[in-house]
């Protein structure tokens, strides 16, 4: 189970924090503000920040939804 998680882990392919605003189409001051104040998924390690794009996609999916649910 330990060496299925790690070997995963090195395949998925993490995004940096510069990655993910271009994948978003954000600044960087809006995707801490999610990460911070609306749950956005995301690693802080040291001081470099990493994402999942698959997950952050399901969020991204979920956190629209609400929105538009409370219009």
């Amino acid at each position: 189970m330990f060496f299925e998680r790690v070997l995963r882990m090195q395949t998925e392919k993490w995004l940096s924090m510069k990655d993910i605003c271009k994948h978003l189409g954000v600044s960087r001051d809006t995707v801490i503000k999610w990460v911070n104040e609306k749950d956005m998924p995301g690693t802080h390690i040291g001081r470099l920040w990493k994402f999942d794009p698959d997950e952050v996609d399901e969020w991204m999916k979920a956190y629209r939804q609400k929105q538009h649910e409370e219009k």
